[in-house]
């Protein structure tokens, strides 16, 4: 009996959504080879000369010294716990307790849960804003100075971390960011879970790699890229080592390098290639229906502006879904859809098609501009963050918590960025706004908040 998990219940479906190999379509091709052998055969533990990703020696030591020198790194770490886990490794191998650690609005929550495990005070900056698609854009070399001076009023720092690129592929020229982070005489972590390493070139110090998100490889296979003076070898094997199961998956270990090669390769360029013709095709297709689509930096993240069609992008999703078209994160504005190694067939015909119906059936005037989140530049919460989510709660409506401290995070969808973190103060402005956000995520956020009782 085939477990429900995996009954296929989108059989015809245009699945546009991760992992990037598309349900094992666009696999590396020694991964695919790998799945076939009999079923458990890849299932090992560290054997002699197998080894592990702590290990100074074996074959998953080897794995990890060659992919870091084909990604131009002086050090990987494969990860089985995926972005998430190394993202909160990298941190805590950073910042001892008590520290305060730059982070953006636009951050995965994991690293929330990274400032709790490492006892750390994450000091959190806006980001620029646009109203007409409601997303937070990539900040430039100005804004990040004007962070940073913000920032170190309040005290020293221990590190700064960016998201590049975004979820939508959005990105910025990250080597001014790293050159105003290296000024300061910090070190800088890049979450590059959507994206392929470029921070390595700009200078980062630390890089995390996703190789489902942005690679042939399996759902929690990840990898941890380090360089530089900054780094502190020993603190992150640490921290893997508090972090990271002692039994890792062998089939895991093995997708971080298969992934990672294949993506470096000479046929994985031209793997991408092919795909990116696709995706210029598609745009292409789109364009001249005149269906809006917002630019972006990866070609392979095709994001419908649902906004100007005047459609909110959850009902888009819902409206797609039901005829059979899978996206990957729906917004209030956007609908974003990962076209992955090797997109669907015939995607460049049929998702054109399938979204010009959706405007037809749905659309209209544009929406309202969005109300960029009323935030400081730079803030950090007023408890503990840790103290504020271990605290007795209770739930209020969203309109009657100005003035509360939030007991948890308010994250509207599965990414996990929070609109609110514990220990924040809710001030009348913020509940407004997050009143009028429950509104355009129906179904996404409820109309309470979890504040700390009082």
């Amino acid at each position: 009996m085939t477990p429900r998990l995996f009954v296929p219940a989108w059989g015809r479906s245009l699945a546009l959504h991760l992992p990037a190999h598309g349900r094992g379509r666009g696999l590396a091709p020694e991964l695919a080879a790998l799945l076939r052998q009999p079923p458990g055969s890849w299932d090992l533990p560290e054997l002699p000369g197998f080894g592990g990703p702590l290990e100074p020696d074996g074959a998953v030591a080897q794995a990890q010294a060659a992919c870091a020198a084909l990604l131009g790194a002086e050090h990987c770490w494969f990860g089985v716990n995926g972005a998430s886990g190394l993202l909160q490794a990298a941190l805590l191998a950073l910042a001892p307790p008590g520290s305060r650690v730059l982070l953006p609005r636009n951050l995965h929550r994991s690293l929330l849960h990274g400032c709790v495990l490492g006892q750390l005070r994450p000091v959190l900056f806006n980001l620029p804003f646009d109203g007409a698609s409601g997303l937070w854009q990539p900040p430039d070399a100005a804004w990040l100075e004007r962070v940073l001076a913000a920032a170190l009023a309040g005290g020293p720092l221990a590190a700064v971390v960016l998201v590049s690129p975004s979820y939508q592929g959005m990105a910025v020229d990250l080597s001014p960011l790293v050159a105003v982070v290296h000024g300061a005489g910090l070190p800088l972590l890049v979450d590059q879970a959507h994206g392929r390493g470029e921070a390595l070139a700009a200078g980062a110090d630390l890089v995390v790699l996703s190789c489902q998100k942005a690679g042939a490889g399996l759902a929690q296979s990840a990898a941890l890229l380090g360089q530089g003076p900054r780094l502190d070898g020993a603190a992150i094997a640490r921290s893997l080592l508090w972090l990271q199961t002692s039994s890792p998956s062998a089939l895991l270990l093995a997708s971080s390098e298969v992934a990672l090669r294949h993506g470096s390769s000479e046929a994985g360029h031209r793997r991408r290639r092919r795909a990116e013709a696709v995706a210029a095709r598609l745009r292409r297709r789109c364009a001249a229906l005149g269906l809006p689509l917002l630019a972006n930096h990866d070609p392979l993240r095709l994001v419908l502006h649902t906004a100007a069609a005047g459609i909110n992008g959850l009902e888009a999703d819902t409206w797609l879904l039901a005829r059979g078209v899978i996206a990957e994160l729906p917004e209030p504005g956007t609908l974003t859809f990962c076209l992955g190694e090797l997109p669907p067939p015939g995607v460049a015909r049929r998702l054109p098609r399938a979204l010009a119906a959706l405007v037809q059936a749905l659309g209209g005037d544009p929406l309202p501009p969005f109300s960029a989140p009323p935030l400081p530049l730079v803030a950090e919460p007023e408890l503990a963050l840790g103290r504020a989510w271990r605290a007795p709660s209770r739930s209020l409506p969203l309109d009657q918590a100005a003035g509360q401290l939030a007991a948890e995070p308010l994250c509207p969808y599965p990414p996990g960025i929070p609109l609110v973190v514990p220990g924040e103060r809710i001030d009348a402005a913020r509940a407004a706004w997050l009143a009028g956000q429950a509104r355009l995520w129906p179904g996404q956020i409820a109309d309470t908040v979890k504040v700390v009782a009082s």
